[in-house]
């Protein structure tokens, strides 16, 4: 097998790879750098642009895999995408919001090649997009050759799924983003056991340890307890979440929470993309089971909508709950523009539950130290850092040590190390050297070939 990683930049960005077995060209997803714009935040596609496409697959919708999905597809119009059944009822709604911020992008910060793709046009592709249950084996025929595949649940997301691929006698796993733990709305991943010729795995949590009695219940517990503090000295919380899952998730321990009597009285705002996924995630679980979620937790909570305009730098001063996007803190985001009122305020408090990445606004506040200056650049705002800026440990993502484990039962010939960080591939790199000394641990350079 052959493998190529598309990802411009490596780490984690337009998560892109071709992967060719035989006479089989596989694309698995295509991505969109949400730490670039333009053209250069997508994977680079030029490599494949001389190739016949045999299939896509998509490993679920997060728009770091889904992103630049409608642009290989125009290039590629004859070939199939295959997903699973829930990332299949997510995917359009996911691109067509893609495309609505990249008009509004276009205008607000100058960037003449958005939109890199219409309303229109991913409507014409949708015929091409097709969903497969998890744990039911296809065979698909390319122009030359078959492959059987198999979706298997990988938690993190709805719909997210490891892909097992069987091409003559080889198997081949890749992770995609993955969760062995179960959460509130999602089971934990389920993934065969066994052995795997080669293993594609993510590497996102490589350079976290998790510190005992920082398990899954114990930190949402602490999150409870210190939304209930805030709100008790007359502050407001911010949680940053994607709005594809996270948001979701933290609704529904906050409905618990808030059902048991263990969480404060108070306003809870919540608006945007995530809210109107919640009426998906609610179909999803009726029609799949797969996921626990119902949209009645939202009235329940008596969420509202976010005030339609946001003042950089200016304190709400509600007293209140947000639960906004985007998680990572990105430039002119709802989340963005709170925190850049927030922070000022030490009666006010900011909670990251999910993975930022460390070049983001969010990961840049989770590094800055408590008295410093933040510059909120986009929204020309400079601010001292009072509030309490705390992190949460109820990640999407595996921790490394169950990856590692994964990876160790696996007893593969080759891992390619994808989705993560320099530091957090040398940790797995490194690990792997010892418990898998017989195994070639590939950590790709972006747009080079390798014999796998």
């Amino acid at each position: 097998m052959k493998l190529t990683d598309l990802n411009r930049d490596g780490g984690i960005g337009a998560n892109c790879h071709l992967l060719q077995l035989g006479d089989l060209n596989l694309l698995v997803d295509c991505g969109l750098n949400p730490k670039q714009v333009g053209r250069r935040a997508t994977p680079d596609l030029n490599a494949i642009r001389g190739l016949t496409l045999d299939l896509i697959l998509i490993t679920h919708c997060h728009l770091d895999h889904i992103g630049s999905l409608p642009l290989v597809m125009r290039e590629h119009p004859d070939t199939p995408v295959v997903m699973t059944t829930s990332s299949r009822m997510l995917i359009e709604r996911m691109l067509h919001n893609s495309a609505s911020v990249m008009v509004r992008q276009k205008e607000d910060e100058n960037i003449p090649e958005y939109p890199l793709f219409t309303h229109d046009e991913i409507d014409r592709l949708a015929g091409r997009l097709s969903g497969l249950p998890f744990g039911h084996a296809k065979r698909f025929r390319g122009h030359k050759d078959e492959v059987e595949i198999t979706f298997h649940s990988a938690g993190h997301v709805a719909g997210a799924a490891g892909i097992e691929l069987r091409h003559k006698h080889r198997q081949i796993f890749i992770t995609g983003d993955v969760l062995f733990e179960n959460q509130r709305t999602l089971p934990g991943a389920k993934f065969p056991g066994g052995h795997f010729d080669t293993l594609i795995m993510e590497t996102t949590r490589g350079q976290t340890e998790r510190q005992p009695g920082q398990g899954r219940t114990e930190e949402m517990t602490r999150l409870i307890d210190s939304i209930n503090d805030t709100i008790g000295r007359g502050g407001s919380f911010l949680i940053p979440v994607f709005a594809l899952g996270r948001m979701q998730e933290v609704l529904t321990v906050l409905h618990d929470a808030r059902k048991f009597g263990k969480l404060v009285d108070c306003p809870i705002f919540a608006s945007g993309l995530g809210m109107d996924l919640a009426d998906y995630f609610d179909e999803i679980s009726r029609k799949t089971k797969h996921i626990q979620f119902n949209r009645g937790i939202i009235k329940e909570l008596k969420t509202r909508p976010l005030p339609r305009k946001l003042t950089p730098g200016e304190d709400t001063k509600q007293n209140a709950l947000y639960i906004v996007s985007s998680g990572m803190m990105v430039e002119n985001t709802p989340s963005y523009i709170l925190a850049s009122g927030l922070v000022e305020q030490a009666r006010n408090t900011i909670g990251f539950v999910g993975y930022c990445d460390p070049d983001t606004p969010g990961g840049k506040l989770l590094a800055a130290k408590p008295g410093e200056t933040f510059l909120f650049a986009k929204a020309n705002v400079k601010a001292k850092i009072k509030a309490r800026i705390e992190r949460f440990e109820l990640s999407g993502h595996a921790d490394r040590d169950d990856l590692l484990e994964f990876a160790v039962q696996a007893a593969p010939r080759a891992i390619v190390l994808t989705h993560g960080d320099p530091p957090a591939r040398a940790w797995f790199a490194d690990e792997l050297a010892v418990a898998l000394p017989k195994t070639k641990v590939i950590d790709p350079v972006p747009g080079q070939e390798y014999q796998v």
